[in-house]
């Protein structure tokens, strides 16, 4: 079992927030050396430098002009150390020691407040998560009911409820949306992670993150559950053409898999019992096969007994449909109900006769 790595880090460093048509840094730097070299950096645009100033007696200043708040690193270029800060245009006051960067004080915006909130809620959460799944991707032959399992998804829950009450405090604050970025991959419920990112001004919704966030959310409703199908035609075994569209009024399993690709032949004995079991009960499947010649894909079908409708195009990992639906591993399965909305995905072995019998019954 694999667990989704948490792509997250706990940032330990204050921001600010737009105000002023520049931002001004100035602070007071113990330990570093006058006349060393302090850059502003963005840290998703490495090439970028906002801003460049010297060390004098110990002092920084720092001005220049950004669009929006966003991520930064100040740069001291004396004992290459960095630290992470979220700048807006207005004035920011630093204060502290060059080899405690960690406790740098970072003082003058409320959006630095908030930033320091998300530090105080995130931080211990963020470190046990990677924690626990460092330790479940090390363990072989874990199941979903592993006691580190179950707390892995306890903390999911608890994070994601601790987001959406820090988020609806601060809907305008470019934090919420550094925080929705920051949790995107927590959830598969790409509605949820959309009705978060409206729940925020436009003005956040629009900047950085939210773009993001925005672009990703598009890409995750195709074939999301909850989403309408994607209609498509493609030649059947007998070279007839076959749409989705055809099997309205029915549950049908569109189940995309190969005759090369070992773990779909594995799959094939479970799909054809919950076929046989349920195809009187309102069900079918539909196949779509990334194959690339058209003698292995019947004989597989021969040998797996697939007696149900099987269509492709013969182009492999580039199958129209495969595209479509962007379906980069196989197998993969999307269940659509009779209305042509998908209520499942990715349906392995028991797991599939079990969502059936919870839709149409198992007596």
């Amino acid at each position: 079992m694999n667990i989704r790595k948490a792509y997250m880090a706990a940032f330990l460093f204050g921001l600010a927030s737009p105000a002023h048509s520049q931002f001004t840094i100035v602070g007071k730097i113990d330990g570093i050396q006058d006349n060393s070299v302090v850059q502003l950096v963005e840290i998703y645009n490495s090439s970028d430098t906002a801003a460049k100033g010297i060390v004098r007696h110990g002092e920084l200043r720092l001005s220049g002009h950004i669009n929006e708040p966003s991520l930064y690193e100040l740069h001291f270029n004396q004992d290459q150390k960095k630290v992470a800060i979220f700048v807006g245009n207005e004035n920011i006051t630093v204060t502290g020691n060059v080899n405690d960067l960690q406790n740098l004080k970072i003082i003058g915006s409320k959006t630095n407040d908030d930033f320091t909130e998300f530090q105080r809620q995130f931080n211990s959460e963020i470190l046990r998560l990677n924690t626990l799944v460092q330790t479940i991707n090390g363990t072989r032959n874990i199941t979903k009911d592993d006691t580190l399992v179950k707390e892995y998804l306890s903390l999911i829950g608890k994070i994601q409820a601790d987001e959406d009450r820090f988020i609806d405090s601060r809907k305008a604050s470019f934090v919420s949306g550094f925080v929705v970025y920051n949790f995107f991959k927590l959830s598969d419920d790409v509605f949820m992670q959309e009705k978060r990112l409206n729940s925020l001004t436009p003005e956040v919704q629009n900047g950085f993150f939210g773009k993001i966030v925005r672009q990703q959310i598009a890409v995750d409703k195709v074939g999301a559950i909850g989403s309408e199908e994607l209609d498509f035609t493609e030649n059947d075994t007998d070279g007839k053409p076959v749409s989705l569209s055809s099997f309205k009024g029915k549950y049908v399993l569109v189940d995309f898999w190969a005759s090369w690709c070992h773990p779909c032949r594995l799959e094939s004995p479970s799909v054809v019992s919950a076929f046989n079991k349920f195809r009187n009960k309102n069900f079918t499947i539909l196949s779509v096969s990334l194959d690339k010649s058209r003698d292995p894909w019947l004989q597989a079908i021969k040998e797996d007994n697939l007696t149900w409708t099987h269509v492709s195009d013969l182009k492999f990992w580039n199958n129209d449909v495969a595209l479509k639906y962007h379906i980069v591993s196989i197998p993969q399965n999307f269940l659509i109900d009779p209305k042509g909305k998908i209520v499942a995905k990715n349906l392995r072995g028991a797991d599939l006769e079990s969502k059936l019998c919870e839709l149409l019954g198992c007596n």
